[in-house]
């Protein structure tokens, strides 16, 4: 039990650890000054996490397999979601204060967010599909699939809560005040990039 739960940490924090578009948007809200929209934005990537987890569990994995074209679809979603993320970015990169931005999202909508995100990311059940199939074993107990589950929960909220604190001190919102216009943008670009090369993997998927 303590190999497969070893195996299944080590995985996920290399995964964890590169950055991606939970880094930016978590950086965005709070560098901005809106600390407790980060802790709410986290609140819905756990969710996500626990979610696609539990999925797993239950052998989404092998349906995405079994069902490519349902796999794309998710895909797809995920990358035009993320493009109309990236258009609300560059498009408040002229806001004067970030306090205009933190008028316009509520703690909900920062939740809804974070969990829709990691919701129309496929790669994530297809990650925890895999990482699961090989560390656990054939038959695992109850027990052991719970204990799993609840490892890459506490693995998420612990990296993405830290984050949201490490982001929300005062030099990080001091020069994302100075600079504000700037990080929109390169946000804009880092999130636009990641959802045109989910629709580019799509497209590639559908031509193979």
């Amino acid at each position: 039990m303590l190999s497969s739960l070893a195996t299944i940490a080590v995985l996920h924090w290399a995964v964890l650890l590169v950055p991606g578009f939970n880094f930016v948007l978590l950086g965005q809200l709070a560098a901005s000054g809106q600390r407790d929209r980060a802790f709410a934005a986290v609140a819905g990537m756990t969710a996500g996490t626990l979610s696609w987890a539990l999925l797993a569990v239950l052998g989404v994995g092998v349906v995405f397999a079994a069902h490519p074209l349902l796999r794309d679809a998710v895909q797809v979603a995920g990358g035009l979601y993320l493009l109309q993320l990236a258009w609300r970015l560059w498009a408040s990169a002229g806001s004067p204060t970030a306090q205009a931005q933190a008028e316009g999202l509520s703690r909900w909508a920062a939740a809804r967010v974070g969990f829709t995100t990691a919701m129309l990311n496929p790669k994530i059940a297809l990650f925890y599909a895999s990482v699961f199939a090989t560390a656990l074993p054939a038959q695992p107990a109850l027990a052991l699939q719970a204990a799993a589950v609840a490892l890459v929960f506490g693995n998420s909220l612990l990296w993405h809560g830290g984050l949201a604190l490490a982001l929300s001190q005062p030099a990080v919102q001091q020069a994302w005040l100075r600079h504000a216009g700037v990080f929109n943008r390169v946000s804009a670009a880092v999130v636009g990039g990641f959802g045109l090369r989910l629709l580019w993997s799509s497209w590639q998927a559908w031509r193979g």
